[in-house]
C-alpha cells in the first residue's frame, strides 16, 4: 500500500489525473483507464502505477488495461513524487458489478391458502449480487410496485446474499392475484444506462375467505324459496335440516313447488367452507287460502 500525501494546493492542481475519473465494470468484462501522472516540472522516473493487470508508461503519462476484471478490490493507484519528496497519488474508483444469480419470493414461514383480514411476511431473496450498497428491490402486485427495499448493513465488494421483506394483510381482492419481486443495481451515471433488473418467477396467492350468506325467505303462488347463498373462498358447502322427512337438499337455495302446513317449521341451513361456519335459521308457516 501506498501512503499518499496532498500537500499545499499546488499539490493538489498538479495531482495525477486518471481519465476516466472513475469506471463501473461488469465481472469478467476488460478495463482500461489512463492516468496523467504529473502536468509539468516533474520527474517522470518518479512517476509509477500499482494495479494489477498490464502497465504500460510513456513519460508520465501510464496505461493501464485488464482483459477480464476479476478482482473485488482493484482501484489502481497512480503516483508520483515531487522534487521536495512528497509523494501525490490519485486512486481511480473501481466499481466491479455482478447480477443476481437469483432471485426468487415466497411467503415467510407459511405455506398453502392465506386467510383474509391475516398478516403475512413476503420474503424475496436475493443471491450473489455485488455491489449489494446499489441494490433496490422492489414487491410488485401484478405491474403495481408494493414498496422497496435496500440494504439496511454496511456491504463489501463481494457479491452477497440478501433478504428482504414486505408486510401484507391480506384481502380477498388478493386472490389469485400474482406476487413477485425485482432486484435492481442503480449503478449511476458511469453505469449501464439501461436499467439492470432481475424479476423473480411469479407467486399466485390463494386467500380464503368467510362466507358472507344473504338469508332470503318467499311464498309465491305456493311455491317456497329459502336463500342461504353464501360467497367464499374456497366456495362453501351447504347442509339443510328441514321440519319433515323430505328430498336431501345441497344446495344454496331450498325450493318446494308446492308448500302445504306439513312444510312449516324451522329450516336450519348451515353454510360451510375451511374458514368459517355459520347456521342460517327460517322460521316457516305457511298460511292456509
Amino acid at each position: 500500500n501506498l501512503c499518499c500525501f496532498l500537500g499545499h494546493s499546488f499539490h493538489r492542481a498538479a495531482g495525477p489525473v486518471f481519465t476516466p475519473s472513475s469506471l463501473v465494470v461488469k465481472y469478467g468484462d476488460p478495463a482500461f483507464a489512463t492516468c496523467v501522472a504529473c502536468q509539468s516540472d516533474c520527474d517522470e522516473s518518479l512517476a509509477n502505477l500499482e494495479a494489477s493487470g498490464y502497465k504500460e508508461k510513456n513519460g508520465s503519462t501510464l496505461k493501464w488495461k485488464v482483459s477480464s476484471l476479476t478482482e473485488w478490490k482493484s482501484d489502481p493507484i497512480c503516483y508520483y513524487i515531487d522534487h521536495n519528496g512528497t509523494q501525490c497519488c490519485s486512486t481511480l474508483k473501481v466499481t466491479l458489478y455482478q447480477m443476481p444469480t437469483n432471485v426468487s419470493i415466497s411467503v415467510l414461514n407459511h405455506s398453502g391458502p392465506m386467510l383474509e383480514k391475516s398478516q403475512y411476511n413476503l420474503v424475496c431473496e436475493v443471491g450473489d449480487v455485488a455491489p449489494a450498497e446499489n441494490l433496490t428491490v422492489t414487491f410488485y402486485r401484478g405491474q403495481t410496485e408494493l414498496g422497496k427495499a435496500q440494504y439496511s448493513r454496511t456491504t463489501s465488494r463481494k457479491p452477497e446474499n440478501g433478504s428482504f421483506s414486505l408486510s401484507l394483510n391480506a384481502t380477498k381482492e388478493d386472490d389469485g392475484a400474482q406476487f413477485s419481486c425485482g432486484a435492481k443495481l442503480e449503478l449511476g451515471p458511469e453505469g449501464p444506462q439501461r436499467p439492470l433488473v432481475v424479476r423473480s418467477q411469479s407467486l399466485t396467492a390463494t386467500v380464503h375467505c368467510k362466507s358472507k350468506e344473504n338469508p332470503l325467505s318467499s311464498v309465491e303462488k305456493g311455491t317456497l324459496r329459502l336463500n342461504c347463498s353464501a360467497v367464499g373462498n374456497p366456495n362453501p358447502s351447504y347442509i339443510w335440516t328441514l321440519p319433515f322427512r323430505g328430498p336431501h337438499f345441497n344446495d344454496g337455495v331450498l325450493t318446494i313447488e308446492t308448500a302445504s302446513s306439513q312444510h312449516e317449521g324451522q329450516y336450519n341451513c348451515t353454510v360451510s367452507n375451511s374458514v368459517k361456519t355459520v347456521s342460517v335459521l327460517f322460521n316457516v308457516k305457511v298460511q292456509s287460502k
